[in-house]
């Protein structure tokens, strides 16, 4: 059977027995993490931004915030500098009802299309091609009421170098499998093969990167344990692409190394807007479309 069709027959088993006074408090904590953790991936990017550059102007995130109409809202953070061409750190909340033609594809929706959702999304476009873009995104899920109601996390990391290179990929991967291997020996070899086939682009018959891990419809009758994973996935997301980005940032490029790197965007936009669930799931519920579309970089070519 395949990874997802396991998670998501472990979640149909679940009982769901919390009041919901405890669930109100799950909910609480996860959004204020994912507010946590944006702002310490933001103070750290705008360290290296900052620290690059030769002027007394320093460069921020600009914030901006937006409400659904149908329930809940976000704020969008974006910085454009000299190391980070183009870098998004996304927050929201959302909530109400999914449409008739997209309930069914999501658990515990079925019946009367309810939904809850919060999640933190990162994506980095790097203005030199030695240093790798890359990826995160967690997110905690409710849907349906009682009996049928279901909760789940889902999430992970990816790292697109435009070159090969061995040593950035061996740190990424590492840190993210010693922090599955603090859970389960499981979670490494399973969400690092789902990540794989998740990040994988049929038309062109390549993968998007290097991979790193992709997991979702993650209960285990453990709400903290998997809470716990979830916070210890996006620290370990940020610690592995700060040590990246430091040993690269300062590597010198050409006007062709930058063409390619320009090229390789096109292939992470083909799949984004292609295949990318976070994008259907955003534009699917009335999402913001900026914050949906943070993911596109700020120049691409096609050749």
């Amino acid at each position: 059977m395949a990874i997802k069709e396991e998670m998501i027959e472990k979640l149909f088993k679940q009982k769901y027995e919390d009041s919901e006074n405890l669930l109100n408090n799950k909910k609480e904590m996860v959004s204020k993490w994912f507010k946590e953790l944006r702002n310490q991936i933001c103070e750290s990017f705008e360290n290296i931004e900052n620290n690059f550059r030769d002027s007394d102007i320093k460069i921020n995130f600009e914030k901006k915030s937006w409400n659904r109409d149908g329930g809940g809202g976000g704020t969008i953070s974006t910085m454009r500098g000299n190391v980070f061409e183009k870098v998004g750190v996304n927050i929201s909340t959302v909530y109400g009802e999914f449409s008739k033609e997209f309930r069914n594809q999501i658990p515990g929706a079925e019946k009367n299309g309810k939904f809850w959702a919060t999640g933190i999304s990162v994506v980095s476009h790097m203005n030199n091609p030695f240093v790798p873009a890359a990826h995160m995104n967690t997110r905690f899920l409710v849907t349906g009421e009682g009996d049928e109601r279901k909760i789940w996390f889902g999430g992970g990391g990816d790292l697109t170098p435009t070159f090969l290179d061995n040593e950035a990929s061996k740190i990424f991967h590492s840190n993210f499998k010693l922090t599955c291997d603090k859970y389960s020996d499981s979670y490494y070899p399973n969400f690092k093969s789902w990540c794989d086939k998740y990040f994988y682009i049929p038309h062109r018959q390549e993968t998007r990167g290097v991979g790193g891990i992709f997991f979702d419809y993650f209960y285990n009758n453990n709400w903290d344990r998997d809470f716990s994973f979830v916070k210890d996935v996006g620290k370990s997301f940020l610690n592995s692409y700060v040590e990246i980005i430091n040993g690269r940032v300062h590597k010198k490029f050409n006007e062709s190394e930058r063409k390619k790197l320009l090229i390789k965007r096109g292939r992470y936009v083909e799949f984004n807007l292609l295949y990318d669930r976070g994008t259907i799931f955003g534009l699917k519920t009335g999402g913001n479309t900026e914050a949906v579309l943070m993911s596109m970089p700020p120049e691409v070519i096609w050749q």
